[in-house]
């Protein structure tokens, strides 16, 4: 099986696996269906024998199931694993009402997940998102008392502009960024992807490809039920429209003898070492195709073809934050 490369998660950060395993669709989350436990672990489990020891969940991926999954999966292992996990969004009948980023909430969230992990330290804590409701000063300054206290490693942030990432380095050292990004989502281009590198933060990207756009297997009108109905990308005539671009995605991969999904990976992983594609399994099957998309190489004139047709503003309708 493919090797996977080891990399610094952000300057002088700690040395993690290029490849970080999504375990959010390991639960019910959003409506999505349980899956299979048993597989669910052992995909954990083959995927650290593989090397790929980021493992990322969020406390209220399935009201805590995920991180008592992640938990049975590292048990005995614990030093094979590095655990990032996400805080701060508050979930009722699988809806999202908002967020709860006050320090006594961190510090109450931060003991239930070190009980559902089975563990003495998290080694990236990160709020989810942030917003105005709570200082920054407040949100960080607990996550860096965290860090003192021994219960976290390292501070994390999770879908925020370039001028919050600032702010948040200023008040304490981040270690690692959680963005979407993908040849569909490029607006972070800007202003954040700069400023990451400009601060040394390492960049774990997920949704490489657009909540299943880029995988060739989407079909145009979605069933009713599809959760992607609710982004506005997958509507209508931008669905169509935009199945049209993926058409050239699909060619591209036919003509290199990979799939789709390796290549919306491969292309992630080819925008720095200092980004970390996170693609999300709950099968072992699903491991060596995306293991071995970290090893594609791009032509010149494939990159340019990619760049042309999925230039930033190409796919039509609203991003995973703005649906």
């Amino acid at each position: 099986m493919t090797n996977i490369t080891k990399i610094n998660l952000g300057q002088n950060g700690p040395l993690v696996s290029k490849l970080g395993l999504g375990c959010m669709r390991m639960s019910p989350v959003f409506g999505s269906p349980v899956r299979d436990e048993t597989e669910s672990i052992a995909t954990i489990q083959a995927a650290l024998d593989s090397g790929i020891n980021f493992l990322n969940t969020g406390d209220f991926y399935g009201a805590g199931h995920n991180e008592l999954l992640v938990g049975k999966a590292i048990k005995g292992r614990r030093d094979d694993a590095f655990i990032s996990v996400k805080f701060g969004a508050i979930f009722y009948n699988s809806q999202m009402l908002g967020l709860d980023l006050r320090p006594v909430a961190i510090k109450n969230f931060i003991n239930y997940s070190l009980v559902r992990l089975g563990i003495d330290t998290i080694d990236l804590y990160q709020p989810c998102r942030i917003d105005n409701s709570v200082p920054m000063e407040d949100v960080i300054g607990t996550v860096a008392d965290l860090i003192k206290e021994g219960k976290v490693r390292y501070l994390g942030v999770s879908e925020i502009t370039a001028d919050q990432l600032r702010k948040a380095n200023e008040i304490h050292p981040v270690t690692a960024l959680e963005i979407g990004y993908s040849l569909a989502d490029r607006q972070i281009e800007n202003d954040l992807l700069p400023a990451a590198k400009e601060l040394g933060i390492g960049v774990v990207a997920f949704a490489n490809t657009a909540e299943g756009l880029l995988s060739g297997d989407m079909k145009a009108p979605l069933e009713p039920d599809a959760y992607q109905n609710h982004f506005t990308r997958f509507q209508g005539e931008n669905l169509v429209k935009n199945l049209e671009k993926v058409e050239v995605l699909k060619q591209i991969a036919r003509d290199k003898g990979i799939t789709p999904t390796q290549l919306a990976i491969a292309w992630v992983n080819a925008q720095g070492n200092h980004i970390m594609p996170l693609v999300s399994m709950s099968r072992r099957s699903r491991l060596p195709e995306n293991m071995q998309a970290m090893e594609i190489v791009f032509t010149p004139e494939e990159i340019n073809a990619l760049n042309t047709n999925f230039a930033p503003g190409a796919i039509l309708g609203g991003t995973y934050l703005q649906r």
